[in-house]
């Protein structure tokens, strides 16, 4: 005697060897023996043999007209026998009564299951909707199989066009052209996004990159909403000086500018003059939720995403020939020593003098000339008294750096500008600690140091950058410790070599300092009851979320501008041909080519000292991975000194890079500009916000 049973959801047919009350045991054709409950016994048999039975049941089943079995079925539950007697006009053979089960089985939208054998017909509605499905369905893989035909082609299909970027970086996994995309990815063995490429779906590397970060960071868009631009206020006192800006040839948010006036017995009276945004803007209203929402502007060569509209920062900008609202810091100084008499923060409104540019200077300002008094050029006399007090801020910093424990700092590092047109790139060497660029420098921090103390004296809040402070112990020792963090409260920049440093001089482009400027005008204009009256008061939980949000977009901000300047120095190396290259290494098996800012890694090169100059042969590079393969050349006999940033640190054998912080050519660079132009501990590593 032979059985069919059901077991785990499938059907299987073997030979009765005991039978024990409930229960059988069964050999399998394997010659495995299993235990089968009488529950799930469908059919007793004695011919054909199992293996035969469930050959042919299956070819049974296929043969079975599902429809007209439905028809038959009626609408009442039903046993397979009972259903197989009908069908077929007689008592179902083994065979017959097998390949029914497994059609009844295999046909779920006509038939659903209510026991062992027992079945029940699906109604006509729902058969209807579950057969229109299978045809959408088997219409749909028609037409998917015509857009994979498409895409192996190297075309596009045109209802793919518009959907070319939400299908890389927000897909809906379930549509067809999804399907068809992954599919031909599949067959092709190609990435979506060199498939989008050579179907002409992105229009290049570039524009890759740039819609990947749009699609992570602006989903809505770059565009900003209709604003109003609030009034420029009229109550303000009009400073008696002729302040100057020093920036490049293309920035645009020029939000610092300088002033000296000579006030006798040898006494100067510099101004540091910040665009003053908070005088227009209040927290909570549309255009402080625009700032908020994106923290700060984004650079990349050629362009930039502002962080305020550029209506508003035109009507704050420091621009030539206007007089505009700003936050002025005015120090008093000793030309004898240049130390500091005294310090006082107005806020008024500045006439604009002169909009200097590097590009015009820089070959006018240098050290030399100043030493020499030669050189003509708009602002001579003041640029050189703020030289002289640039160099002792620098050495005062430098003397507090060491007490920190901290190495001298090192200017002889090259900065790299890059300059984008017609998508034609130009990268630019220029070293850094050029006389214009350590004015701005060393006068920005003085003016973040000095607000900063400012904040913590009226005992309210802002938003500090803090190195080496004791709180940062913990897993990663030094390393951690040394990390740049952002704090709510003021704590000494060891690497700075300052006490306290707040975000302050670039209110049109960084949230933190719009933040900070709201913070310092309360001081001035309120004095002891500013923790009143400040937009943040102490402990506001708001500012611990606002640097917290600010670290995270500035350091993916960051990974941005990195990686579209790793993008056009690889650009640069096709558009110059350049195959054969020196190199500096930087750190073991990291080395970075002389004329540009690229990074390239050469596993297996043989141990080189730091700063030794190698030649390279370029042999591949890939735009869309940014990746670069060379091979080595030659040691060549040169060995450049490297600065702390690109050296390899003693104690975490990391390389470090400083977050670039100044623009130019609508980037940020390093110098000159703001507060972090020293600011040299790697900014993509610092630390989650500590709260107070």
């Amino acid at each position: 005697m032979n059985l069919f049973f059901e077991e785990s959801g499938d059907f299987k047919a073997g030979s009765l060897m005991t039978q024990s009350g409930e229960a059988y045991q069964v050999e399998m054709a394997s010659g495995k023996r299993t235990k089968v409950k009488a529950k799930d016994v469908l059919l007793q048999f004695a011919s054909p043999d199992p293996v035969s039975l469930i050959e042919q049941a299956k070819a049974a089943a296929t043969e079975i007209d599902l429809e007209f079995l439905w028809e038959v079925a009626g609408q009442e539950e039903f046993g397979f026998a009972e259903l197989g007697a009908e069908y077929f006009g007689h008592a179902p053979q083994p065979v017959e009564a097998a390949g029914l089960i497994l059609a009844l089985h295999n046909a779920p939208i006509y038939f659903y299951k209510k026991g062992r054998g027992r079945y029940k017909a699906a109604p006509e509605a729902a058969l209807k909707a579950a057969l229109a499905g299978i045809e959408k369905k088997k219409q749909q893989a028609l037409i998917q199989a015509g857009y994979v035909d498409e895409l192996r082609q190297n075309h596009l299909p045109d209802v793919m066009k518009p959907l070319a970027l939400q299908l890389l970086f927000k897909p809906d996994k379930n549509s067809i052209e999804y399907k068809a995309l992954a599919e031909a990815c599949d067959v092709m063995q190609m990435s979506p996004q060199r498939l989008m490429l050579a179907t002409g779906g992105i229009a290049s590397p570039k524009h890759l990159h740039l819609a990947k970060f749009h699609y992570e960071h602006f989903p809505k868009g770059v565009a900003f909403p209709a604003i109003t631009v609030p009034s420029l206020p009229t109550d303000l006192p009009v400073a008696d000086v002729q302040a100057f800006s020093i920036d490049d040839v293309t920035t645009t948010e020029i939000d610092d500018a300088f002033s000296v006036v000579d006030i006798g017995n040898g006494q100067l009276r510099v101004g540091i003059h910040i665009a003053a945004p908070a005088l227009g803007i209040q927290r909570g209203d549309a255009l402080d939720q625009i700032a908020r929402g994106r923290m700060s502007t984004v650079y990349m060569p050629g362009d930039k995403i502002t962080m305020l509209p550029d209506e508003l920062v035109e009507t704050y900008t420091l621009g030539a020939g206007q007089t505009r609202p700003a936050l002025s810091l005015y120090a008093t100084l000793n030309t004898e020593d240049w130390s500091v008499i005294s310090t006082e923060t107005k806020v008024e409104a500045i006439p604009m003098a002169s909009n200097l540019r590097h590009n015009d200077l820089d070959a006018l300002v240098t050290e030399d000339n100043l030493a020499n008094d030669a050189g003509e050029y708009p602002h001579k006399a003041d640029i050189a008294q703020l030289w002289k007090w640039a160099q002792v801020l620098e050495q005062g910093r430098m003397v507090k750096r060491e007490s920190f424990g901290m190495k001298p700092e090192q200017n002889n590092r090259v900065d790299f500008n890059f300059y984008v047109e017609n998508d034609v790139v130009s990268i630019v060497r220029r070293k850094r600690g050029a006389p214009l660029d350590k004015i701005v420098a060393e006068l920005m921090i003085f003016a973040n140091s000095t607000w900063g103390k400012l904040m913590a004296d009226h005992g309210i809040p802002g938003i500090y950058r803090a190195q080496g402070v004791a709180g940062g112990r913990g897993p990663g020792g030094w390393a951690a410790r040394m990390q740049v963090r952002m704090l709510t409260h003021a704590a000494p920049h060891q690497g700075l070599g300052v006490d306290q440093y707040a975000w302050s001089t670039s209110p049109l482009r960084r949230y933190t300092d719009l933040v900070n400027q709201w913070q310092i005008i309360a001081c001035v204009q309120h004095g002891v009851t500013a923790p009143l009256v400040a937009p943040f008061k102490p402990k506001d939980a708001d500012l611990f979320a606002i640097v917290s949000g600010f670290d995270a977009a500035y350091a993916a901000y960051a990974d941005f501008q990195n990686n579209m300047e790793r993008y056009w120095c690889l650009r640069w190396l096709g558009q110059e041909e350049a195959r054969q290259v020196e190199a500096v290494v930087l750190k073991d098996e990291v080395l970075r080519l002389v004329d540009i800012p690229l990074i390239i890694r050469l596993p297996g090169m043989p141990q080189t000292a730091r700063g030794a100059q190698v030649r390279l042969d370029i042999l591949r590079w890939d735009e869309v991975d940014l990746n670069v393969e060379a091979r080595l050349l030659e040691l060549l006999s040169t060995v450049t000194e490297l600065d702390e940033d690109e050296e390899q640190d003693e104690d975490t054998g990391e390389v470090t890079e400083e977050m670039p912080a100044t623009e130019q050519d609508g980037i940020a660079t390093d110098a000159p500009d703001t507060s972090a132009a020293t600011d040299k501990i790697d900014e993509h590593t610092a630390e989650q916000p500590q709260a107070d």
